[in-house]
């Protein structure tokens, strides 16, 4: 990174609490610790682009002001996964003394729920034998792959994806300061794209932003390549209708157009049987079919065999 791009991250870097959108209660909780300027170790587990790595910088930001580069180190553990980057890099900056009136350091280890198991135990001996001079914040999208030791160790804060009020609020946020102009479905559009992902939602925006001011559904289904609800629902209603070669036709016709592989519609497919006019029973059925459709095609299954597969049991369903 150059001498101005790396400026221009440390400018815009979040500093205060007030910019961590949707986890209140985590928020004010994490709070506490800072003002006291003791806090155990910290475990951030959920969903990507919710707010953890923002609220893991904002942490360090408070407690060591502008010695902050120099208390902080900063690892994401899915590009260093192994034993060594414990024993060596992550040691050798938790055994030195913290600059400043603060009596620890932090590490902050990113996706750490990639890490191998043997280097999740270095992790463990590390995390005892340093208590005194520093502290680690662990950011994970699954907290079951890390191992119980080191859950022990930690106060854990589950992280929930962010809902559509909390969302409207960014885009709100944006459209203003950027000079946009957005349609009200297009801001639903966005928030049914990002699913509750602040991350995804932004870089949707800025997409879609580069190429019109004036923002609709359809640019945002367009740049995000994801189908129309209204399209998924034609599709499985032609099915569900007794149509089965049109609904098949549309599939593949949607498919091509949007340039969607075989797990991607089939989320979608699974989220629009609920709004299908067809028994409450039914509905369970097909989205239990769905589950079964989508191992086959994460265990190597043709992915247009497998959606004709599911679409036969749409028709099927409605005939019985």
């Amino acid at each position: 990174m150059d001498n101005s791009a790396a400026i221009w991250t440390e400018k815009y870097r979040p500093r205060k609490f007030s910019e961590v959108k949707g986890q209140k209660d985590i928020v004010k909780k994490v709070k506490a610790f800072v003002e006291q300027k003791n806090m155990p170790h910290l475990m951030f587990a959920g969903p990507a682009g919710v707010g953890k790595t923002t609220l893991a910088v904002v942490v360090a930001r408070n407690l060591f002001s502008d010695s902050y580069r120099e208390n902080t180190l900063e690892l994401n553990a899915s590009d260093e996964r192994g034993i060594d980057i414990i024993r060596n890099k992550v040691k050798d900056f938790a055994r030195t003394r913290a600059i400043g009136d603060v009596p620890f350091k932090i590490i902050y280890l990113d996706e750490c729920d990639a890490l191998t198991k043997e280097a999740q135990q270095a992790l463990r001996r590390t995390m005892e034998n340093y208590t005194q001079t520093c502290r680690f914040i662990l950011s994970c999208n699954y907290s079951s792959k890390i191992i119980d030791p080191i859950q022990s160790r930690c106060t854990v804060f589950r992280f929930k994806p962010l809902s559509r009020d909390e969302i409207f609020e960014i885009i709100e946020n944006i459209i203003s300061s950027e000079g946009l102009k957005m349609d009200d479905d297009a801001k639903e559009a966005v928030y049914n794209v990002s699913d509750g992902d602040c991350r995804r939602a932004e870089n949707i925006l800025q997409s879609t932003a580069a190429l019109e001011k004036h923002i609709t559904a359809e640019h945002v289904f367009s740049m995000a390549s994801v189908a129309k609800p209204k399209e998924i629902n034609r599709i499985l209603t032609l099915a569900v209708k007794n149509d089965f070669v049109k609904a098949r036709d549309l599939l593949l016709k949607t498919m091509l157009n949007y340039g969607l592989s075989g797990s991607d519609i089939i989320k979608q497919i699974q989220k629009e049987v609920w709004n299908l006019d067809i028994d409450n029973r039914k509905k369970v059925e097909l989205v239990d079919k769905c589950g079964e459709i989508e191992f086959r095609m994460t265990e190597g299954s043709d992915e247009y065999l497998q959606l004709e597969a599911l679409l036969a049991n749409f028709t099927l369903c409605s005939m019985e």
